[in-house]
């Protein structure tokens, strides 16, 4: 399938944007067919970011539309893909790239649950805002809807990670179950591209244990893998960093990519459906659509 780059024209993005506040269902025509968020008061809302801690201008600029959209699609949570820090992670560094640029979010009281990418050090695992309670890898069950989400450390992969999450996920008795972390199993990115020897690792144990949706980040692209397995993956790797015109063109892997925008995604699950709305640093809808939870 060939990389759609779809901008959609002003006066589709106001629809959007109304259908969104309103919570209606129905999907407004452009370049392609939008799906609104539901936006119900009892379901489940979230934000996805990776690879974002530059602190420079465009993370900024993501983070001040994340605050926009959050006037309308409130989340009271984000999961970061990783390379959370780019560079030094002094004090000043956290204030720059994190704290700062996701300021109006923090003071709202939105939580930020992160897993650790390669540019990372482990240290920042005790870092209180990424709420990783000093564990490289964790689990936390979200406040609405029965979902349960999996951070792993996948810069290195042990055996006692491996029975962890296998445990983690055998004795979960949430619906959904997501799993996020930094390397990604599938990616069309000709930079780092689908990490194989991971995937011969963790892709079973998703299989065997229902797991509907992985996020990961690494690969500086936004892209909505084709479903693997029953399994829906994104790549949200473009949430600070960006690498224009890395995405293989005609990847037999890609239902959606973008590599010319910095990107977030907004999640909604309601019930056994899952919703999704990608939006740009400028505030561009780009990608959207429904799934439904992955049962055996």
């Amino acid at each position: 399938m060939a990389l759609r780059r779809a901008l959609l024209p002003a006066a589709v993005l106001a629809c959007v944007a109304a259908a969104l506040a309103a919570g209606a269902s129905a999907q407004p025509q452009g370049q392609q067919a939008q799906v609104p968020l539901p936006n119900k008061p009892n379901t489940l809302h979230f934000a996805v970011i990776g690879d974002n801690g530059t602190g420079d201008k465009p993370q900024y600029e993501v983070g001040e539309q994340m605050l926009q959209w959050y006037s309308r699609f409130q989340f009271p949570f984000v999961v970061m893909m990783g390379d959370n820090i780019y560079g030094s992670d002094r004090p000043q560094d956290f204030v720059k790239k994190f704290e700062t640029p996701y300021k109006g979010l923090i003071d709202k009281g939105v939580k930020f649950y992160a897993s650790l990418g390669n540019h990372d050090s482990r240290e920042q695992r005790y870092y209180k805002l990424y709420n990783m309670d000093g564990k490289l890898y964790y689990s936390f069950k979200a406040p609405k809807e029965d979902v349960r989400f999996f951070a792993l450390e996948s810069t290195y992969m042990d055996q006692d990670q491996l029975a962890w999450i296998e445990n983690e996920l055998k004795n979960s008795g949430e619906k959904w179950k997501i799993v996020y972390f930094h390397h990604p199993l599938y990616s069309s990115a000709g930079t780092h591209g689908s990490q194989l020897k991971l995937r011969a690792v963790l892709e079973p144990l998703f299989i065997k244990y229902d797991v509907s949706l992985v996020l990961n980040g690494h690969d500086h692209t936004y892209e909505r893998i084709k479903p693997q397995n029953g399994i829906l993956y994104f790549v949200e790797g473009s949430g600070g960093q960006l690498r224009k015109g890395d995405l293989r063109r005609n990847s037999p892997l890609t239902a959606f990519g973008n590599d010319t925008d910095r990107t977030f995604v907004l999640m909604e699950i309601d019930g056994d459906t899952l919703t999704w709305n990608t939006i740009t640093g400028g505030g561009a809808l780009i990608d959207s659509g429904t799934f439904p939870r992955r049962k055996q």
